[in-house]
């Protein structure tokens, strides 16, 4: 590291600082000395690298840098008011403050903001990394913003963009979805249906659909119900959702959505004797639901870590191969379910 300090004729803590792509040297710098020091030969020891990373781990952190967190919700108060997004942000802050980063925020829909005006804040502001909150209607980012995806590294959570396809992180919706329907049957349900709106399954590329299908495959076929997409159009008109209902006959839902408990109490049927729910979102503002906590914290927290090692890497820009992060899920009891029936064995 010596050598590589005077040929590049700064210290050696700069060289240092410079191998980790710490955001206290700037980008130009940092290039420069990785390429020199890749040019003479150095490279990493694994166990003093290690070593290092444990010390670093148990250490206060000092201020680093921020990071752009940009509210890509339609409301522009959704990290506070929105039922789903304020879990990312929380995840999203805790881990940049343990890493020594804080977040700026901003919102993509705002009127005076496009892409090159916020590559200009950012600049000003030595913001490298930028994490992107709350699409919950589509995947697809405001096309003004191109030139920040094409300058910045960025990380998306919750949802798999398309055009531009960006890294991203987010709960494994497909094996939420099968975990979900095999619990259903291991608590003795026979027939467990699906209830989501079409929309947001497509938001996740059919990735809870496609869970529900392969768990329904280990059933007969005549227990192997359709699932019902209709949530909009049932909030209009309930008929339609008691219409399926009445064809399929589920014993259990498996829902995002509070507004089916209301449908089934509506029609006289007993929460969890007559019907159960489980709530593929669970939330502690309705502790009582079973359902899957999708730890959405764990993946802002996941997001924070992958744009920040992207920048030690110097990976900025579209991806040539854009890199995803699942979050697993764990059940949670509650009372919209029935306790499993014991089987009793004949002597």
């Amino acid at each position: 590291m010596s050598d590589i300090a005077r040929r590049a004729g700064v210290s050696k803590n700069t060289v240092s600082l410079a191998l980790r792509a710490d955001p206290q040297i700037p980008e130009r710098t940092c290039r420069r000395i990785q390429r020199l020091a890749q040019g003479m030969g150095y490279q990493k020891n694994p166990t003093v690298a290690h070593l290092m990373t444990q010390l670093r781990k148990f250490r206060s952190p000092a201020f680093q840098s921020s990071l752009a967190l940009l509210n890509a919700n339609l409301d522009p108060a959704a990290f506070t008011r929105h039922p789903t997004i304020p879990v990312y942000v929380k995840g999203c802050r805790r881990r940049a403050t343990q890493l020594g980063y804080s977040l700026d925020e901003f919102w993509l829909h705002d009127k005076n903001l496009d892409g090159n005006r916020l590559n200009k804040i950012l600049r000003t502001r030595n913001i490298r990394g930028v994490i992107v909150v709350g699409l919950m209607k589509e995947n697809r980012l405001p096309a003004r913003f191109l030139p920040t995806w094409k300058e910045f590294h960025t990380v998306v959570t919750g949802v798999r963009t398309q055009d531009p396809t960006l890294s991203f992180a987010c709960t494994d919706h497909h094996i939420l979805a099968l975990k979900a329907f095999e619990q259903a049957l291991r608590l003795g349900y026979q027939r467990p249906a699906l209830v989501l709106d079409r929309e947001i399954d497509q938001l996740v590329d059919g990735r809870f659909s496609a869970g529900a299908r392969i768990a329904q495959q280990q059933l007969p076929k005549a227990r192997q119900i359709e699932p019902f997409y209709l949530i909009a159009e049932a909030r209009k008109n309930p008929e339609l959702f008691y219409n399926w209902f009445a064809k399929e006959k589920p014993d259990l839902i498996l829902t995002l959505y509070n507004i089916v408990r209301d449908w089934i109490e509506a029609v006289k049927l007993r929460i969890p004797c007559d019907m159960g729910l489980i709530q593929l979102e669970w939330r502690q503002d309705y502790p009582d639901w079973a359902g899957m906590d999708q730890h959405n914290d764990m993946v802002g927290e996941a997001a924070v870590e992958m744009v920040i090692n992207m920048i030690h890497n110097h990976s900025p820009g579209l991806p040539d191969f854009p890199l995803a992060t699942l979050i697993g899920s764990t059940w949670v009891p509650g009372k919209t379910v029935r306790e499993k029936k014991s089987v009793v064995v004949a002597s």
